[in-house]
């Protein structure tokens, strides 16, 4: 009987706390907007995809570009055993080779989908160039490219290469 009680006391406290509550309306004069924290939208910075099966995605600044090989050619090609990284502050053209990765089966060349400059390269791959097999699309990515323009190639949504690859 206690408990019944306590409970019914409990959503007696809730509804008069409902009631009794201020209602606080924003009038725009009076609540100016607040700026957003972010700046790229969810679209511009999903990961794009080409038909040599290379992946871009924008950093939130939207002038730099990380690029990597796909999961699908990572499974192609399987265990890679080398990769050739391009060198920090080359300039690339759109659909320039700027490295090439060996595995046990075959060789691919890394094709960049932008042109600019290499930032940044995964330096990381040198040493342990199986983590292309582990994790392709994420911490296995080649290199960072400050772009000089918008991609002009055929880049895929994560949809599209999905149907891309399927076709293949």
């Amino acid at each position: 009987m206690a408990a019944r009680s306590s409970a019914v006391r409990a959503v007696r406290q809730l509804t008069t706390l409902a009631r009794t509550r201020p209602q606080f309306v924003c009038q725009r004069a009076q609540c100016p907007q607040r700026q957003r924290l972010f700046s790229v939208s969810s679209a511009l910075k999903e990961k794009k995809y080409t038909e040599d099966h290379e992946w871009i995605e924008a950093s939130a600044d939207g002038k730099t570009y990380t690029l990597g090989i796909s999961e699908y050619a990572a499974k192609a090609l399987g265990d890679v055993v080398y990769i050739e990284l391009p060198q920090v502050d080359m300039e690339v053209s759109e659909g320039d080779a700027i490295g090439a990765v060996e595995s046990v089966k075959s060789a691919s060349d890394i094709l960049t989908p932008v042109s600019g400059t290499v930032a940044e390269v995964n330096s990381e791959l040198e040493q342990k160039p199986a983590n292309i097999n582990k994790d392709p699309e994420g911490d296995a990515w080649i290199a960072k490219i400050t772009v000089s323009g918008e991609p002009s190639c055929k880049l895929m949504t994560s949809q599209e290469y999905t149907a891309f690859t399927e076709d293949a």
